[in-house]
């Protein structure tokens, strides 16, 4: 039996229409799709009828299939000859542990494409109407991860050349460490009233954005009750909101 191929599909930040020609038709062609938690369902109306479609979501504290599980499923399928299309949320490369499944699949001998998607640290902001790059106010970008905490021994983020040698940061996966990510940046030099904008369900029907400083998201976080998938990005970029905010202005008009 001819062995199969694997392809590692970023499916963008939620908003259906922004995955890329080449993913969709690796959706299209799939025998098997196995595909992640914030993958938009309306992706999965594109596949085969007889496609074999896979849950390997995972949310905080809760795996539905841990990683050396999906490693194995990948291999599996793949070896039984199928076409796969691994489908991750935003870019398979970016936070989503596609390097790792590439990784296993050139150990097996199996073939494979990594096929990038639109990333939320800048698909989210973008919908929010604000640049994570501008000629007035950023000329660097960092996308890093928000959930290591030093208590646990995971932080390991240069927290001074984020506070003083980068304009705009994306934090991932950040929401329920903003307290502690607000007061390193604080410590580290950041102003304590630089802009801060948590975007929820970014790009998506139920997109939501709050905007405040390094010295009161964490409140304003909690008052408003936002939660995880959300987007924290930090920077004086974030004063563009009111000008340029588009995306929630045409939902309120399609929701009246």
């Amino acid at each position: 039996m001819a062995v199969g191929k694997v392809y590692l599909v970023g499916a963008g930040p939620g908003d259906p229409r922004l995955i890329t020609v080449y993913g969709l038709e690796c959706i299209q062609k799939a025998d098997v799709i196995a595909y992640d938690r914030l993958v938009n369902p309306k992706l999965l109306e594109h596949a085969k009828k007889d496609a074999e479609l896979i849950f390997c979501g995972k949310s905080p504290g809760k795996h539905h299939l841990i990683q050396d599980q999906i490693h194995e499923l990948l291999v599996l399928k793949a070896s039984e000859g199928k076409m796969v299309t691994r489908l991750k949320g935003g870019d398979p490369c970016v936070f989503g542990r596609g390097a790792e499944e590439a990784e296993v699949l050139a150990e097996h001998g199996i073939e494979y494409e990594i096929i990038p998607g639109i990333t939320a640290g800048i698909a989210a902001p973008a919908y929010a109407g604000i640049p994570v790059t501008h000629r007035e106010y950023a000329s660097s970008f960092a996308i890093v991860t928000g959930h290591g905490r030093e208590d646990k021994g995971q932080d390991h983020l240069n927290w001074d050349a984020l506070a003083k040698g980068i304009d705009t940061i994306a934090f991932y996966m950040s929401v329920g460490n903003l307290a502690y990510i607000s007061a390193q940046l604080i410590a580290h030099g950041k102003e304590a009233k630089t802009p801060v904008a948590v975007i929820e369900w970014g790009t998506t029907e139920h997109q939501r954005t709050l905007t405040g400083t390094l010295d009161n998201i964490h409140d304003l976080v909690v008052s408003e009750g936002y939660h995880n998938p959300s987007m924290v990005l930090v920077g004086e970029v974030v004063q563009m909101r009111d000008k340029i905010k588009w995306y929630e202005k045409q939902l309120s008009t399609v929701l009246q």
